[in-house]
């Protein structure tokens, strides 16, 4: 496996806040959680509008993956240069900045008068977007320290309540009026988000005022951000794969279209408590044991999704939910344990590049292989894959400090 550059490596000695500095951790969290819903649920209302821009601008289905997928590529692409332009300047700046760019996006989109001015809204809007998981993450790492693990649980599970609640709001508002006007709505919101940063959430700082100590360097392991990485990038392979059969297991199982519906709610709520609880569960039994636990899990609840019955499936989809996700939380929490303090924002935007873009290319592989074998062996192939996650977290224990090992 390629091994990163070492200055990705340096273990973090930021040290948990004390009870007198508590309430800037708490605003750092409660601004980046509310940034992270309003940001995931952007991403996400994007599905709600595309049978309305079919109907409008009479789209293929390619253009529409190509409309969604301008948003997610810029906000994928950009991460990385973003981590480093964090070096230079203040964190909370470029949160403000994105999620105002985010949102001016919208307005233009709401404002476009065909399909280009479409595209490029949500080319704009996405860029905004990419701000928001590596400085957002970085953000609240820096502010618990040793303790962050928890709080960036409670972090990537804001995302999970904006996914809910924007989509479902966006369906409601065009009830009531046209696309463009509820896009404007959301907009504001938006902008008013990108206000409150601004002005209540504590300043990050830059990259280059927590240079590496002596101490860092010496306490580097070398490759442990590269296993990490790894591991996040088939983790959500497999999370990707395995929705991407989910509704074609259940409709071969007999289920109807609500009842999949359904089916696949209970999975997405038992994955937002996931990353809420596998963050908590991190922190009390270490990071390896948690992996394990979890991929384990994952493997096992997958192959009993498709060897039992349509109800027994079903009710085993909350649990499944929170094995799926609940790895991630996990992982957020340990880049920052193999990262030295001046280059966080950088490992988190590679390591959210990485479980992206991963997230992106995996069901189309995955897609390649059900045509050739068929659904149920495609799924298979995923729970093998969340078990050969198993081996590479051995392989990243030996870069972890003593409590995260266990």
């Amino acid at each position: 496996m390629a091994i990163l550059p070492s200055n990705f490596l340096s273990q973090s000695q930021t040290t948990a806040p004390d009870g007198s500095t508590l309430s800037k951790p708490r605003r750092t969290l409660a601004a980046t959680g509310v940034n992270h819903a309003l940001h995931d649920g952007y991403t996400d209302l994007i599905y709600v509008l595309l049978p309305v821009w079919q109907a409008e601008f009479a789209l293929s289905y390619g253009l529409l993956a190509v409309m969604r997928g301008l948003y997610s590529g810029a906000m994928a692409g950009l991460q990385i240069p973003v981590g480093r332009l964090a070096e230079r300047i203040d964190g909370k700046i470029l949160l403000a900045l994105g999620t105002a760019l985010a949102a001016l996006g919208y307005v233009c989109a709401g404002l476009s008068g065909g399909v280009v001015g479409l595209g490029l809204s949500l080319l704009l809007s996405g860029a905004g977007s990419s701000t928001q998981h590596p400085l957002a993450s970085a953000a609240v790492a820096r502010a618990y320290g040793k303790a962050a693990r928890g709080p960036l649980g409670i972090y990537n599970f804001s995302g999970d309540l904006g996914k809910a609640m924007l989509p479902a709001l966006t369906a409601m508002l065009l009830v009531a009026m046209s696309w463009r006007h509820a896009l404007l709505l959301l907009a504001i919101a938006g902008l008013l988000v990108a206000v409150a940063i601004a002005l209540l959430m504590p300043a990050v700082g830059t990259g280059t005022t927590r240079k590496a100590t002596p101490s860092q360097v010496e306490h580097t392991g070398r490759g442990g951000f590269s296993w990490l990485l790894a591991i996040g990038i088939l983790d959500s392979a497999v999370r990707m794969g395995f929705l991407t059969f989910l509704p074609f297991l259940l409709r071969d199982k007999g289920a109807s279209l609500p009842t999949s519906g359904v089916a696949l709610a209970m999975l997405f709520i038992g994955g937002a408590a996931g990353k809420f609880t596998c963050g908590w569960l991190g922190e009390r039994v270490g990071t390896i044991r948690t992996v394990l636990l979890t991929e384990g899990g994952t493997a096992l609840l997958i192959a009993a999704v498709l060897m039992l019955p349509l109800t027994p499936a079903i009710i085993v989809l909350p649990l499944l939910g929170v094995m799926l996700n609940g790895t991630s939380s996990v992982l957020y929490g340990t880049v920052p344990e193999l990262t030295s303090s001046h280059r966080t924002e950088r490992a988190f935007a590679l390591f959210y590049t990485g479980t992206i873009g991963s997230g992106a290319i995996a069901p189309v592989l995955y897609g390649f292989l059900g045509d050739a074998l068929g659904p149920a062996l495609a799924t298979a192939a995923t729970a093998a894959t969340a078990l050969a996650i198993c081996p590479l977290a051995l392989a990243l224990s030996s870069h972890l400090s003593g409590a995260q090992r266990t």
